[in-house]
């Protein structure tokens, strides 16, 4: 079962899309990588190739 992660300041911003953008600062907390090619993944998964770097 995966762990709820409480969403702090600094976790996210609102894109002009209004669309909720997660930081590298919310992935580093979750502490895994979703692989779903977010635009701000410190754990380097490419959605193209479908590979961690």
């Amino acid at each position: 079962m995966k762990k709820i992660i409480p969403v702090e300041e600094g976790d996210y911003y609102v894109t002009p899309e209004g669309y909720r953008c997660f930081t590298e600062q919310y992935h580093l907390k979750r502490g895994y990588c979703c692989e779903s090619g977010c635009r701000h993944c410190p754990y380097g998964f490419d959605k193209n190739t479908l590979k961690k770097k």
